[in-house]
């Protein structure tokens, strides 16, 4: 079980942990966000890191033991912003059996021909096991909506299409939310 240290990596983390996206808006939060660490800091932080990599290995086990859940770790962002990296070093601790990657691209012509959710739902990590995806699906709805062009390539019914002057994919992305909702529950 992970060490009474644990309280201290949990207080530092806890401004960045979003319970309910109803009131998460992106924009009223920094991405230069340091949490006012400044360089003299570094080897604090770098004592939490590894207090937290070690700690990570431990609750694989745990969540390997118990086969109760799976964990999906998205990483979203830019390219060349460090995902890769960040992976690897966040990762650094688990067994690499426990853990499925998956980097979502240009969907395939398979992928095509299903809905957009399809290509990461068959990629969802079973119970036990920690799965990540470097980018996911939530860039499928958002580059739609700043390119509704990209649709008609698409086999979509015309009635899910929506609005194309700013409503364009709100019936599209209404099954990310409850499917979003869902990968919460155990079942």
């Amino acid at each position: 079980m992970p060490t009474p240290k644990a309280a201290n990596i949990h207080n530092f983390i806890k401004p960045y942990v979003v319970v309910s996206g109803k009131k998460f808006i992106l924009k009223d939060h920094d991405p230069g966000d340091m949490h006012h660490l400044n360089s003299e800091d570094k080897p604090e932080a770098k004592r939490l890191v590894e207090e937290s990599v070690r700690m990570l290995a431990e609750l694989q086990e745990v969540l390997y033991a118990q086969s109760s859940w799976g964990l999906l770790l998205i990483f979203q962002a830019m390219d060349a912003a460090g995902k890769d990296s960040t992976i690897r070093h966040v990762m650094s601790g688990v067994n690499p059996q426990g853990v499925d990657g998956f980097s979502f691209k240009s969907p395939s012509s398979e992928e095509m021909s299903h809905d957009f959710l399809w290509r990461t739902n068959r990629s969802l990590p079973p119970r036990g096991k920690i799965g990540i995806f470097n980018r996911s699906y939530y860039e499928e709805v958002l580059v739609v909506r700043v390119h509704p062009e990209l649709l008609e390539n698409q086999p979509i019914p015309e009635e899910l299409r929506g609005n194309t002057s700013g409503g364009t994919g709100s019936k599209i992305s209404k099954p990310l939310n409850t499917t979003s909702r869902g990968m919460a529950l155990p079942s």
